[in-house]
């Protein structure tokens, strides 16, 4: 993705006054958006928290819903995630390193604010972990 500044600062402010994917979560028993994994996020240095809701079918991402507050690069960075993990694979997603979120960004602002631009996708990957633990424990039980 090549973009001048002015439009990668155009491209950031925009998913940051106009969250992709951002809502309301409601609790895993609710059916009116059903959370098959909820997981919180943060950044105590700078303030920054996120909590992702994931639904899954077969695997596969189906639907993601966040809510947050924090820096612009955390937040637009998330949103940015959002967008990239819907319709991957738990594999996919776990695969993924740091550069996912660096392409789009750019380098410069993802090295200079390495926690903040990374939390969407760190926190989705604890979600998926976490997913993972509960349903491994879950076939021991059965």
């Amino acid at each position: 993705m090549t973009k001048d500044k002015q439009e990668l600062m155009d491209f950031i402010l925009d998913h940051y006054e106009n969250p992709r994917n951002a809502g309301s979560l409601n609790d895993v028993s609710e059916d009116a958006h059903k959370c098959d994994i909820k997981q919180n996020g943060g950044n105590p240095g700078c303030g920054d928290i996120i909590t992702v809701c994931l639904q899954f079918q077969d695997g596969i991402i189906t639907d993601f819903k966040f809510e947050g507050e924090g820096c612009i690069v955390s937040q637009a960075g998330t949103s940015m995630i959002s967008e990239v993990v819907i319709g991957k694979s738990k594999e996919e997603v776990l695969s993924m390193g740091p550069e996912v979120i660096t392409d789009i960004i750019g380098e410069e602002l993802a090295l200079s604010r390495p926690k903040c631009s990374t939390l969407g996708i760190s926190t989705v990957k604890l979600a998926i972990r976490e997913l993972e633990r509960e349903e491994t424990k879950k076939l021991a039980l059965a």
